[in-house]
């Protein structure tokens, strides 16, 4: 291709140009290495020598020529692009807004979160262990024996010969205790498992369980610990009442009741006329399991509880069945605000 025809046809190819496509074309066809340009360029080897000077010349005059018009109609192309990205991002103010709802937390990580609220004021650390646990310390450790009824399959939901769903999270007293010295105030909440499922059990629940390991420790300090957990959950009229019961890790073992706060103890639907409410267990540690652990027991002694997640929020928020905060109904978890 001649440098005038070049001329011609460059001039009027770039007035079709409209977009960044054609404009790539068109510089590919003149102006890269291999364009229409660079051919020129190639052909001085057939130009007499005394020629080749001015051939040159004006070869680049032609590359300056079309770089120039490339570049004046690359801003054209590039500013045209630009409004036509503005019009597609043009937001028009004055459209109503739409309204998203605020959310909020799930009734049991709002209880979670009191709970934690409550005992952290008291000094307890926070420990989450494994949700897979071995033999040893799901129960071993904890002083169940091997033909303890907690250990069949249909409590247990059993994945090898030795490794389990954790059934509670008093194995975390155990990792606790291994690692760290008294005293110990720690606080160990997560999900554990049972074979069990009607409306107030199910397969998979949350549990806080509390450890305390110290000089001295005795009935009376779960007691207060308790009386004051209750009063900020509760009732500030809320009391506890320790039943004696058994657990093979605590020794002595005793249910926990509060007194009713929907009739103050008088007796309702609630409490079953009876005025109280059963919310959790606990006891001593039994100085087996502390022994287990390498600590002296008759230099140290220790408390534990545990308290049902599900079951505290069933009571606070008057939820009938369990299933329900497994649903995750939007318009039954509008009903909760933290």
């Amino acid at each position: 291709m001649s440098m005038e025809t070049i001329k011609t046809e460059c001039q009027a190819e770039l007035n079709l140009v409209e977009d960044a496509k054609q404009l790539a074309d068109f510089w590919t066809k003149y102006l890269s290495k291999t364009g229409e340009v660079q051919k020129l360029m190639g052909g001085i080897k057939n130009v007499p020598k005394e020629e080749k000077k001015a051939y040159g010349q004006a070869v680049n005059e032609i590359k300056t020529w079309v770089q120039a018009l490339y570049d004046a109609k690359k801003e054209e192309v590039d500013k045209k692009a630009m409004l036509a990205r503005y019009d597609a991002e043009t937001v028009d103010v004055t459209l109503p807004v739409k309204h998203t709802e605020a959310g909020n937390l799930h009734p049991l990580t709002c209880i979670k979160n009191e709970i934690i609220d409550v005992f952290a004021g008291m000094g307890f650390e926070i420990f989450e262990g494994p949700e897979i646990e071995d033999d040893d310390h799901n129960f071993t450790r904890l002083n169940v024996l091997k033909d303890h009824p907690s250990r069949d399959m249909q409590d247990t939901f059993w994945l090898t010969e030795d490794l389990l769903l954790r059934t509670h999270t008093s194995p975390g007293q155990i990792r606790v205790m291994d690692t760290e010295k008294p005293p110990i105030k720690v606080l160990v909440p997560g999900k554990v498992f049972r074979s069990d499922s009607d409306a107030t059990h199910s397969p998979m629940f949350s549990q806080m369980e509390g450890l305390v390991v110290d000089e001295h420790i005795t009935l009376c300090d779960l007691q207060g610990m308790l009386d004051q957990f209750v009063k900020a959950l509760f009732s500030d009229e809320a009391k506890t009442r320790l039943r004696p019961s058994y657990f093979p890790f605590t020794e002595p073992s005793v249910e926990v009741d509060v007194s009713c706060f929907k009739c103050g103890g008088k007796g309702c639907s609630l409490c079953k006329g009876t005025g109280w409410i059963e919310v959790l267990g606990g006891g001593i540690v039994n100085n087996k399991v502390l022994e287990n652990c390498n600590i002296d027991s008759s230099k140290y002694s220790g408390l534990a509880f545990g308290i049902g997640i599900e079951r505290i929020a069933m009571l606070k928020y008057g939820i009938n069945h369990m299933g329900k905060l497994f649903e995750n109904d939007i318009e039954f978890l509008k009903q909760f605000k933290a």
